[in-house]
């Protein structure tokens, strides 16, 4: 982990973290109260370099950085030179010569922003990288279940559905588990990582057993855009066994909170009236999380702070 990039969660310690999740909460406050901080990043270019559709989070980071006054740039894989058959190296050299300050990057290949991390001279963020990681994602999931249970330890947290193919679901049991949470994985054996045994969570391949007692359950959408055939016999019978429902939500906690990274796939992983339910579900404020939190991660890698304070 390089002190100049933001590329997973290893490496990261819980009081870089809860630093880090407190200047987030400040930026909560400044956002809610329709003012802005244009001063920290005047001067500095942000560039998001999107190879994968995003909307949330290529949103929130574009958000975040013109709120922090930084010149944000949106590059388009689909109308750019890599369309073209430039390679990712080509593309670092052309980084390079713009000179921008800030990469944001998400790519279908595990270790492409490391890769990149290595050859450019700003700061990189994985945005999502293959199923490797999404840190910031992990971080405003962190701040969003801390807002609404006033801590972020000592918690079940049920991760449920699509474990194999999800990058959110390793951040978070990463993150999670290093702040002193139980972290549960919950879904069917085909979408379990073949790794599992050595990641220090729990499995359970069946959801009274995978939620009962749960203060947080996160359900994960079905990437079949990475999927090899035979992994799920069809959507309508893995919503059957493992979409969150209110009938298995009954076996959370009372009041567990409902979260989703989404996009969501309704009446595949989770049932509409879950999602919506305006008590438990977290799924909106966590997307106004998702703002507060990259905002705390640029201004910290462009002060240097997030690791050399």
């Amino acid at each position: 982990m390089s002190s100049r990039h933001l590329l997973g969660i290893q490496g990261l310690d819980p009081q870089k973290i809860f630093s880090l999740l407190d200047l987030a909460e400040s930026y909560v406050l400044l956002n809610r109260s329709g003012k802005t901080q244009r001063d920290r990043l005047r001067g500095r270019t942000l560039i998001n370099l999107f190879f994968e559709d995003s909307t949330r989070t290529r949103t929130s980071f574009e958000l975040a950085g013109k709120r922090l006054g930084a010149d944000v740039i949106n590059m388009s894989v689909a109308t750019s030179s890599v369309s073209k058959g430039e390679t990712l190296l080509d593309t670092a050299a052309t980084l390079n010569a713009m000179n921008c300050d800030l990469l944001v990057v998400r790519h279908n290949q595990s270790g492409a922003p490391a890769l990149l991390a290595q050859k450019v001279e700003a700061s990189v963020i994985n945005a999502g990288d293959g199923t490797h990681e999404h840190p910031t994602q992990a971080l405003l999931d962190a701040l969003t279940i801390r807002r609404r249970l006033g801590r972020i330890d000592g918690l079940t947290i049920a991760i449920c559905g699509d474990i194999a193919h999800s990058r959110v679901a390793r951040s978070n049991f990463l993150l999670l588990g290093m702040l002193g949470n139980q972290v549960r994985l919950v879904g069917p054996p085909t979408l379990m990582p073949a790794e599992i045994a050595s990641l220090g969570v729990t499995v359970h391949h069946d959801m009274r057993e995978g939620l009962a007692g749960a203060d947080v359950v996160m359900a994960l959408r079905l990437q079949k855009e990475r999927m090899t055939t035979g992994l799920v016999p069809s959507a309508r019978e893995f919503f059957t066994f493992y979409g969150l429902t209110a009938e298995k939500l009954a076996f959370a906690k009372p009041g567990a909170l409902v979260m989703h990274p989404g996009p969501m796939n309704r009446g595949v992983e989770i049932d509409s009236a879950v999602a919506d339910d305006p008590v438990r579900s977290v799924i909106k404020e966590q997307v106004e999380m998702g703002v507060a939190v990259r905002m705390a991660v640029l201004d910290w890698l462009a002060r240097d702070v997030l690791w050399n304070e």
